[in-house]
């Protein structure tokens, strides 16, 4: 019979890995702003697009901010 190694729970992500997440979930949180800014200038008849540049702005501004976040986090692990 062969035994199966367990997976080491201490074994490190690949970094690549890392990044490239952080990257999607920027991409998506901006993506999702835009679409909420969209839907409420659709909703409340704003022909402007206030909505649209306010929360694509606040989205953008919260993509970063989590990434800031997680890349600091990566880094003190790592040290």
């Amino acid at each position: 019979m062969y035994m199966q190694k367990k997976p080491s729970q201490d074994k490190k992500i690949n970094p690549y890995i890392r990044f490239s997440s952080i990257a999607i979930q920027m991409g998506l949180t901006i993506y999702l702003g835009s679409l909420l800014g969209a839907w409420l200038d659709v909703k409340f008849q704003n022909e402007n697009q206030l909505y649209y540049k306010i929360v694509s702005l606040i989205a953008v501004f919260l993509a970063i901010f989590s990434v800031i976040i997680q890349v600091i986090k990566i880094t003190n692990k790592n040290s």
